[in-house]
């Protein structure tokens, strides 16, 4: 019993950070894309 409900426990922390970790890294990858679309657009702008 004791076993199992900290299996539980460990799962419940290592899955979003996981999650959120993959989150992370898809967000560094694509920002660069997005500060470039800013900087392309900003003279189109004015």
């Amino acid at each position: 019993m004791i076993k199992s409900n900290s299996c539980f426990i460990i799962v419940m922390v290592i899955c979003p950070i996981c999650s959120t970790s993959r989150w992370m890294s898809i967000y560094f990858e694509l920002w660069p894309n997005f500060g470039t679309l800013l900087i392309a657009a900003s003279p189109l702008e004015r």
